[in-house]
């Protein structure tokens, strides 16, 4: 089931306690512009990004069974004008290369202790709010990318990860070790698998290795997965094809075209 519109709002709709598990990647702070004006991302500062984020996830807390699990995907990006980390993508708006962007991005107010160059470090920031309102901060899985995008940064090592929060709302939830094991041992908290792209939109998407592990981990045939970043439908088109159903909230109608194209979007429920 798709919803078009507001992440908040349409969270709001759903029933409590319906949901199996969420598995998402929210956009980098300060990095694409959408084009909309209830777009996430375009914050003056890192904490009022995290603020706003932190409100969304705890609707999603609402609506997750009391063994469910949120697999959150979180970039971070760098203080200033042209600072963000880009990673091969960019809004539908702006040319394929991302340049055009990231030319006419402003610098962003000044910050009480950021400066420019700072690495903002929003993944633990959202992490750290989620657990200080109650949610079970479980695991930092690390995303280690063999094919990192090539970086025009002399004076740091190039970025090849990202950060996959495991959070719950109970001390015991669903979870499924043997779902996502290794052939001679247990799964681990680093993830080796190479970014991806997808013909049907110029932006990043998840690789569907990342959401087929989650899905697979805290989920059953049957149960119903939450992405509220739908972006171009990855979380969607996976748990169909494991035999799930899904709810999606996207809020340009551009993307949810792209989304419905993608997994011949039919009803679920």
């Amino acid at each position: 089931m798709l919803l078009i519109g507001n992440c908040l709002d349409k969270l709001k709709e759903l029933e409590e306690g319906s949901v199996q598990s969420c598995v998402t990647s929210p956009p980098y702070w300060g990095l694409r512009d959408y084009d909309n004006p209830d777009q996430l991302g375009q914050e003056d500062h890192p904490e009022d990004f995290v603020i706003r984020l932190t409100e969304i996830f705890m609707e999603v807390h609402r609506v997750l069974k009391d063994d469910g699990t949120l697999w959150l995907n979180i970039g971070d990006t760098y203080f200033g004008a042209k600072g963000g980390h880009w990673d091969g993508g960019n809004s539908i708006h702006n040319d394929e290369s991302g340049v055009k962007f990231r030319e006419n991005r402003k610098a962003p107010p000044k910050h009480p202790y950021l400066k420019t160059k700072d690495l903002s470090g929003v993944p633990w920031m959202l992490a750290l709010s989620l657990q200080k309102r109650g949610w079970y901060l479980r695991q930092d899985i690390i995303w280690q990318k063999p094919n990192p995008v090539p970086e025009a940064v002399n004076d740091r090592c190039a970025k090849s990860h990202e950060h996959i929060f495991l959070l719950t709302k109970k001390p015991k939830y669903k979870f499924n070790a043997k779902a996502i094991a290794e052939p001679t041992r247990r799964r681990t908290d680093v993830w080796t698998i190479n970014t991806a792209s997808f013909s049907g939109a110029h932006f990043a998407v998840f690789p569907q290795e990342i959401p087929k592990m989650c899905i697979g981990a805290g989920t059953d045939k049957g149960d119903v997965v939450l992405d509220p970043f739908m972006g171009s439908g990855t979380t969607a088109y996976v748990a169909q094809r494991l035999g799930r159903k899904w709810i999606g909230v996207e809020l340009n109608p551009e993307y949810a075209q792209i989304i419905k194209n993608r997994v011949a979007q039919r009803e679920l429920f």
